[in-house]
């Protein structure tokens, strides 16, 4: 696994320009109802997320963008990470494609197209839900 915590994980990048793909592991603490861009209104069910998403320059630049709060919302995924029960907790590295990457997760796909708009391997979604929050505490 290549996935490092919110201090470790801008290391790796400056490290080693091979990576190209990020994979950002997300809980959400409760149900949240977001407007996804354009996609549409959505409940997205209390549990454990993973976001693949790629930048072809400027990888670190891009994962720190998407860790702010302070952001004009641009991509799916900022809808997401503005939601009040939305945290960050680890950000995967790769140098595999984004979709080879996304491909390889098995979850859930909830809203079709979620990071995916100009995904030429039908994906069908760049963000799968894991599974419930069962045990785990706030």
């Amino acid at each position: 696994m290549n996935a490092w915590g919110l201090e470790e994980w801008e290391n790796k990048v400056n490290a080693d320009e091979s990576l190209v793909t990020y994979q950002l592991h997300i809980i959400l603490r409760q149900a949240q109802q977001v407007r996804v861009g354009r996609l549409s209104s959505f409940l997205f069910p209390a549990g454990y997320y993973l976001y693949t998403g790629s930048a072809r320059r400027n990888l670190a630049a891009r994962v720190r963008r998407h860790l702010s709060r302070q952001k004009k919302l641009r991509w799916h995924i900022d809808y997401l990470l503005m939601a009040s029960a939305t945290q960050v907790t680890a950000v995967g590295l790769f140098s595999e494609t984004e979709c080879r990457c996304n491909q390889r997760i098995n979850g859930k796909i909830l809203l079709a197209g979620f990071g995916a708009s100009d995904c030429r391997a039908r994906c069908g979604s760049h963000l799968k839900y894991l599974g419930n929050m069962a045990g785990i505490s706030p």
